[in-house]
């Protein structure tokens, strides 16, 4: 057997997963790169560049290159997912490594050459193919799109919201909104400083959308530990569950009507796997609490969260990967 070393990736907004053929899931870390300043040198990547974030050490700058699930910063992107394929290992051998990349259903196609131009870097220079988001959560959250199976899901990752009804590896209709679990961490930044004079950081507003939601939470409140904003000094603070689901409201009513748009054009075909599969509701913003619910409100469907929501897209890229040749392999972008 020739060994290739193909990889599955899931370069995210806020984290990149990397399956590599023959030993699974490898690498799950977030997509940050911490530069020094005075020489340029990269300091730390992944996890070790992420702790240093909010916490401002001296000529060091972290930096996340994507944005919007997209590629915004082209040469630290280069730079982190390398060491990321490095620290992975796959294993080269003589034929070209080949690469199937996640991306946002509604990336430009400047967007899409970007995510090439990364991987054709240096060497190993790979070979680089790119499925669409949505159609790759389906097959993560179990659709059997080999015989044409049709679902409807909801991928609420960091930097976007992926709405779509997919059928056979196909999108039929899809929506990209450029808004999701980061949006919601700014958007409760915001609500505490102008409603309690609160300067938070983006871990600790992350913290309390993940124990509140929508919901409010078990307490109705979550403490956290920010910037008093007139005197510059730490402060702890009760933070309530209302100002945390007025904060998130905007963002998810977005989510909700884009729902409602696409399941209107859906065809009518596609409408019984739709109803009898449910919404299958993946990524990170899928375990918020209280937007499964909303989301069913809103649909008039049942919906379900999918196991394991995190790894769901690099799990369905990587069922892609190692089912279909790259050549003749369906649904790639």
């Amino acid at each position: 057997m020739r060994i290739r070393g193909s990889v599955a990736i899931d370069l995210g907004t806020v984290n990149t997963l990397v399956w590599v053929e023959g030993r699974g899931l490898v690498l799950e870390e977030p997509s940050a790169i911490a530069v020094d300043s005075a020489t340029g040198a990269v300091a730390a990547i992944g996890v070790a560049a992420d702790v240093l974030a909010d916490k401002e050490p001296q000529d060091i700058r972290v930096i996340y290159p994507l944005r919007d699930g997209v590629v915004a910063d082209l040469d630290a992107t280069a730079e982190m997912l390398h060491a990321f394929l490095h620290k992975a290992r796959p294993r080269n051998g003589l034929l070209r490594p080949r690469a199937l990349v996640c991306v946002p259903a509604g990336a430009t196609w400047v967007e899409r050459r970007s995510i090439l131009a990364v991987l054709s870097a240096r060497r190993p220079r790979y070979a680089v193919q790119l499925i669409d988001e949505p159609v790759a959560a389906a097959a993560g959250a179990g659709l059997d799109l080999d015989r044409g199976q049709g679902g409807f899901i909801i991928d609420v990752g960091g930097g976007t919201t992926e709405v779509a009804a997919v059928a056979g590896w196909r999108v039929v209709r899809a929506q990209s909104l450029r808004m999701a679990g980061n949006a919601m961490d700014e958007a409760i930044m915001n609500a505490a400083r102008a409603s309690l004079g609160l300067i938070l950081s983006r871990r600790a507003a992350r913290q309390l959308k993940m124990t509140m939601g929508l919901t409010g939470g078990d307490a109705g409140w979550a403490e956290a530990v920010g910037i008093d904003s007139a005197r510059r000094t730490p402060r702890v603070e009760k933070v309530s569950g209302e100002l945390v689901a007025t904060a998130l409201e905007p963002i998810v009513n977005a989510i909700a009507g884009a729902v409602h748009e696409i399941l209107s054009d859906i065809p009518a075909g596609l409408a019984e796997d739709v109803v009898r599969g449910k919404v299958r509701l993946s990524g990170g913003g899928a375990l918020l609490p209280g937007l499964a619910d909303r989301v069913e409100a809103i649909a008039e469907i049942g919906v379900v969260v999918v196991d394991d929501p995190l790894r769901c897209v690099v799990r369905g890229a990587a069922a892609l990967l190692e089912r279909r040749a790259a050549g003749d392999a369906p649904g790639l972008a």
